[in-house]
């Protein structure tokens, strides 16, 4: 199947550049992370028509042809949860089922916590759900991993290395689109290895995940789109854990979580905090739906059979 066409959406002050696919199926939403495009979900879409469903994919706000909002501000966990709000109303869509990879998985777990009514069920790849840190998020990972650890990096230095990846997007994409390169045989990050610096550096560990063709969509999107406002999910994290600190830790919707055995994002204990859990882990790395497509529509579509569209 053919990547769909876009159409520009306005919604929550904004407009979301929106691919779908399979219109009169079950609402299926897919948010793609950082540095992505609805474009990752290349593969999940044509299965996903398949078995009925409405594939929903938008270009999130900051990423491709979407607005970029100048503040870093405009993209807080209530701007992020409330496009997806906006973007089912413009789509005269009550609730969703939600599928997110990576800052798409972050998103989705405020968006199931703030937003119940709207979520059917969550599939989250790579980013378990940690609930709210017992303190200021940012200020630990400095403490307990440098300033030079990137989420750190990019809320202290805010646009440094944004700026940094948009003087070589090739590069850039070319060094983060790996393999299992960002850990060693035990489990630590390989040597040298280091986000903010990905556009200095070829780092030659791994290997590309995209073929050149694929390559070419997103270093031309963010040739054109630059980096700033998608580090800016990022600058965030510190105002979203204040913003949510009276928000119920509770995931009630059937989840499904699926990990890369090599991915540097840790897995964790969720079972107190998701009633309603199912765990695959695949031999990849972070970029889970494009390393394993066949292996993770597998998993998808049988979980969305059995879990998500008895509630449809």
């Amino acid at each position: 199947m053919q990547f769909p066409r876009p159409t520009m959406i306005a919604c929550n002050g904004i407009e979301l550049e929106v691919f779908q696919a399979g219109q009169g199926g079950i609402p299926l939403v897919l948010c793609h992370g950082w540095p992505e495009l609805a474009y990752s979900w290349r593969y999940q879409i044509e299965p996903l028509v398949n078995a009925g469903y409405h594939c929903i994919i938008p270009n999130q706000r900051g990423y491709g042809r979407s607005s970029k909002p100048d503040h870093a501000e405009a993209y807080d966990i209530f701007h992020l949860t409330n496009d997806q709000n906006a973007l089912l109303d413009a789509l005269g869509i009550e609730k969703a089922i939600y599928v997110g990879h990576d800052w798409g998985a972050i998103m989705l777990w405020q968006h199931a916590l703030l937003n119940p009514s709207r979520v059917i069920a969550v599939a989250n790849l790579s980013v378990p759900f940690r609930g709210r840190e017992p303190t200021e998020p940012v200020a630990f990972w400095e403490k307990m991993l440098g300033p030079d650890f990137y989420l750190v990096h990019f809320n202290r230095q805010p646009n440094v290395a944004a700026r940094s990846f948009e003087s070589n997007p090739q590069r850039t994409l070319r060094n983060l689109y790996r393999t299992k390169h960002w850990l060693d045989s035990e489990n630590r990050l390989a040597d040298g290895f280091n986000i903010i610096n990905a556009a200095e550096i070829d780092y030659k560990r791994g290997e590309l995940i995209l073929s050149e063709e694929d390559l070419k969509v997103f270093v031309d999107a963010f040739t054109e789109g630059g980096f700033v406002a998608p580090c800016n999910w990022y600058r965030n994290f510190t105002r979203n854990w204040e913003l949510t600190a009276d928000v119920e830790q509770k995931i009630t919707q059937p989840t499904l979580m699926i990990y890369g055995d090599y991915d540097m994002v840790p897995q964790v204990d969720m079972s107190d905090k998701v009633a309603d859990l199912e765990i695959h882990s695949l031999p990849c790395g972070h970029w889970i739906q494009q390393e394993e497509p066949e292996a993770t529509n597998k998993i998808l579509l049988e979980w969305l059979e059995r879990k998500a569209r008895p509630l449809c």
